[in-house]
């Protein structure tokens, strides 16, 4: 899934448990706040278990189904009770996956053995599945309760059915009466637990509205890059007057002749990938205390989708493109974003992001860094400005096509004199661009 993504939200699962499947069958659909895709079948057989159900997040690495493959189907039907055990305990804590999931629907299992209790997975004489135990531990379940819930699991164990049927009425629940001897001690009574309502608005005109998955993530996201990264932001001003007049010269031809406008983004991701050659240290990422140094240059660009979200499709060797591939790259990537037709493969590998906050009208930015990148640069809007000319004859005043660059960078690796340097060399490839360039 690329080392930017973390972890994916479960959207839909496309086989239902006890279905078969063919190796690299689609089997379910899961969503990041960078793509939407299909994770593929990597054996054939039967679906035994699904271990995580649509809504749930997945961090990478962690199983999400378990296919009982023909070979072992054919040997034997039911997994084998130590193996089951094992599964079980391998697997982290907050999968899905517990002892009752696992062996509910598996018939002739046994029970886990009680050498494998632990104190901290049992209530009185019940037992407890890691999932089971966790969710007592987040909601706070006092062990009266516990005592009254009554468990549909093997051997009447509570499963997480069970727990999720009662967290629904517990609001109409109340705390049991203190007898004369409790009364003397030192517990506390908690007020009767009241079931949590949605939040309203004060005026009673105010619309609320949820975030969708990928608005979610989008935050998660940012604050987590704020907490990484010691993000410190320099600007500099340039003259693209060569850029804008070189543009306005060649966009028929380059229309008629590719099918397709281009725009100023082709030339940007230009300047910074021969940036990115001339100060490689840029085009890195940190591993704990490790730098990691970029063979290759991929230029993320920041796409704004029609609901307001935000995707960063990569330019793949940017620096090995001339403006004809750039262009082309950055137009298709930019369309199937729009159509919601990225694959990973489009997302994954950037090591620079650029995003153009002058399509919005905005002159300067404070963007924030792309993780695992350690830079991340914003192209103001182009405005037509009085600005001095320098000439062998003379100065002189003009107008001229003038625009604000703005770049955050991770200051624990990248200092004021390495990042600005940088910055500004960027804006010297733009100011020094051939205005008599041919297309190619």
């Amino acid at each position: 899934m690329g080392e930017s993504v973390a972890e994916a939200t479960v959207t839909s699962w496309l086989v239902n448990e006890g279905d078969r499947v063919e190796l690299e069958d689609a089997v379910l659909e899961i969503a990041t706040d960078k793509v939407d895709s299909e994770v593929p079948a990597c054996a054939s057989g039967i679906l035994q278990k699904q271990l995580f159900q649509a809504g749930d997040v997945v961090k990478v690495g962690q199983a999400v189904a378990i296919i009982m493959t023909d070979s072992a189907e054919s040997e034997q039907k039911v997994l084998d009770e130590e193996l089951i055990e094992e599964a079980v305990e391998e697997l982290p804590e907050e999968n899905l996956a517990t002892a009752d999931d696992l062996l509910a629907p598996l018939s002739g299992a046994a029970d886990v053995p009680k050498e494998h209790w632990s104190p901290e997975m049992k209530s009185g004489s019940k037992f407890h599945s890691p999932l089971v135990k966790s969710i007592i531990k987040k909601e706070g379940i006092l062990d009266w309760e516990i005592d009254e819930i009554r468990g549909t699991g093997k051997n009447n164990r509570i499963t997480k059915s069970d727990l999720l049927n009662y967290l629904t009425s517990r609001g109409e629940k109340q705390v049991p009466a203190a007898d004369e001897n409790t009364l003397n001690s030192n517990i506390s009574y908690v007020e009767p637990l009241k079931e949590k309502t949605p939040a309203k608005s004060i005026s009673g005109e105010d619309d609320i509205i949820a975030m969708d998955r990928m608005r979610k993530l989008i935050a998660d996201n940012m604050l987590e890059s704020k907490r990484i990264s010691a993000h410190v932001t320099s600007m500099v001003e340039v003259d693209v007057t060569n850029l804008v007049m070189w543009r306005n010269k060649v966009k028929d031809e380059f229309y008629k002749k590719e099918g397709y406008k281009i725009t100023f983004t082709p030339l940007f991701i230009e300047a910074v990938a021969k940036a990115l050659r001339d100060f490689p240290m840029i085009n890195i990422s940190i591993d704990e205390d490790k730098i990691i140094l970029k063979k290759d240059i991929n230029v993320g660009i920041a796409v704004a989708l029609p609901n307001g979200n935000l995707i960063v499709p990569v330019v793949k060797n940017a620096d090995q493109l001339n403006l004809i591939g750039l262009a082309k790259a950055t137009n298709q990537l930019a369309v199937k974003a729009r159509e919601n037709k990225l694959d990973f493969e489009d997302v994954a590998g950037g090591t620079f992001t650029l995003t153009n906050i002058g399509t919005f009208g905005n002159a300067i930015g404070t963007p924030i860094i792309n993780q695992p990148e350690v830079a991340i640069m914003s192209t103001g809007l182009i405005q037509k400005k009085p600005a001095v000319i320098e000439t062998t004859q003379g100065d002189t005043i003009g107008i001229r096509h003038m625009m604000f660059l703005s770049m955050s960078y991770d200051h624990r690796v990248v200092d004021g004199m390495l990042g600005g340097s940088f910055l500004r060399k960027v804006g010297d490839y733009m100011e020094t661009f051939d205005i008599n360039r041919l297309l190619g």
